[in-house]
């Protein structure tokens, strides 16, 4: 099947659930389609074990010709990230610096170590063997949070502007940090062999190549392309320009072996703030929010059909089915240390929302990155595992937290 045909074929189930969800169900968008595509996922899988119909074979041969890694890895996150930072409002994001960076920072590196930790004396208790680098490597790609699918939900629950910033906020960089991170640690797991080793010195080089000089890209490539949409006023040659922006500057970070996120993260905030306030007319700045939200909501029904197709892909034993099931709370619960620690030590110098640590541990998704990077493992019985784990975990994220989380606002702010 063609590239073109894949899209169509994605496109038109996205459609088409779009359309049964918001006129039969009415469940929060990507939500609702992730749940339907996972739903049929499985009645393709239940009829192919009973004999019904071979269809899940064709489906699983689509599915197989879709490389969700580099789909979204190097397609659609560019997009994403950037249309997500471009509606962020850089003053309302600097009056959160200090606990979006400990969150995305401090907070990352800490569900890292806890989540691998934790990981491994499970496994190993269920008798499931997993290096210890790969319980890291999974707890690196679990941890990143994914906003996508419950900042509708924020929104219509009235929850607090600053409490919508922290998540959008620590979201935005922490997928950056989280991609580098994994980086990192895939680097030393693919050179832990008798002949070879990575030093402290390289990997605090690996680290600071990636993550500072994809800050420092985007701000490169948003600053030239300000310029240039300072010099025109038309808002298809400018619309042109943030498309050249988002393809181009990504491609050429990833050619440069600077983080692609980071810096599509950096650009969309400069371009949505100073450019949007000094180089454009009230007209380009209509379209370019118009386009760039169809951009980004067209991605996102695609990316959610595609998480609940996954499914027919995979391999789940239930072995990894218990051990999924014990790692959901505790995931959770090491969510709720990781963000409580940077929250508590920064008590002393601001206020925080009420139950603040409660919303954001409950409010922290998990989405398609975490399954992208999990995809970008090696070929071998740890991706299998790793890619069981997350999946499960994902799914219960979407489902179960992002259709709550509006209740446990609406209860906490009474």
């Amino acid at each position: 099947m063609t590239i073109l045909n894949l899209a169509a074929l994605l496109v038109s189930l996205a459609a088409i659930f779009s359309f049964i969800n918001h006129r039969f169900i009415r469940l929060p968008t990507t939500i609702g389609l992730m749940l339907i595509a996972l739903v049929l996922s499985i009645l393709l899988v239940v009829a192919g074990k009973l004999g019904l119909a071979d269809f899940h074979l064709h489906a699983q041969e689509i599915l197989s010709q879709i490389d969700f890694n580099t789909t979204l890895m190097h397609g659609m996150l560019s997009f994403l990230l950037f249309a997500g930072a471009l509606h962020v409002n850089l003053n309302e994001l600097a009056e959160q610096k200090w606990i979006i960076a400990s969150l995305a920072t401090i907070g990352m590196l800490t569900s890292t170590f806890l989540v691998g930790t934790a990981s491994w004396y499970l496994l190993s208790w269920l008798d499931i063997s997993l290096p210890f680098i790969y319980c890291l490597l999974f707890g690196a790609l679990i941890s990143p949070t994914d906003p996508i699918a419950v900042m509708g939900v924020l929104k219509t629950a009235g929850a607090p502007k600053t409490l919508e910033i922290k998540i959008a906020g620590e979201s935005l960089f922490n997928d950056g940090v989280a991609v580098v991170v994994f980086i990192v640690l895939l680097s030393i797991a693919t050179n832990s062999g008798a002949d070879s080793s990575i030093s402290a010195g390289q990997i605090a080089l690996l680290f600071a190549e990636e993550a500072i000089g994809g800050i420092i890209f985007g701000f490169v490539i948003g600053y030239i392309t300000y310029l240039m949409l300072k010099s025109v006023n038309n808002y298809q040659v400018e619309i042109l320009l943030t498309l050249a922006l988002v393809m181009g500057g990504y491609a050429l970070a990833t050619r440069l072996h600077v983080s692609g996120p980071l810096a599509m993260v950096v650009a969309g905030l400069m371009i949505g703030n100073h450019g949007r306030q000094f180089a454009m007319s009230d007209v380009t700045r209509e379209h370019l929010d118009t386009f760039w939200q169809l951009i980004d909501e067209i991605l996102n029904a695609v990316l959610f059909v595609l998480l609940g197709l996954e499914v027919l892909v995979l391999t789940f034993t239930e072995n990894y089915l218990l051990a999924s099931a014990l790692l959901v709370p505790m995931v959770i619960l090491i969510r709720f240390v990781s963000v409580g620690v940077p929250v508590s030590a920064l008590r002393f110098k601001r206020e925080f929302s009420p139950h603040v640590i409660k919303i954001l541990t409950w409010g922290g998704l998990r989405g398609g990155i975490s399954i992208a990077l999990a995809l970008s493992l090696p070929q071998g019985p740890e991706r299998e595992l790793i890619l069981a784990l997350t999946y499960v975990i994902v799914i219960f994220s979407i489902a179960v937290q992002g259709l709550t989380i509006g209740k446990l606002i609406r209860a906490c702010i009474r």
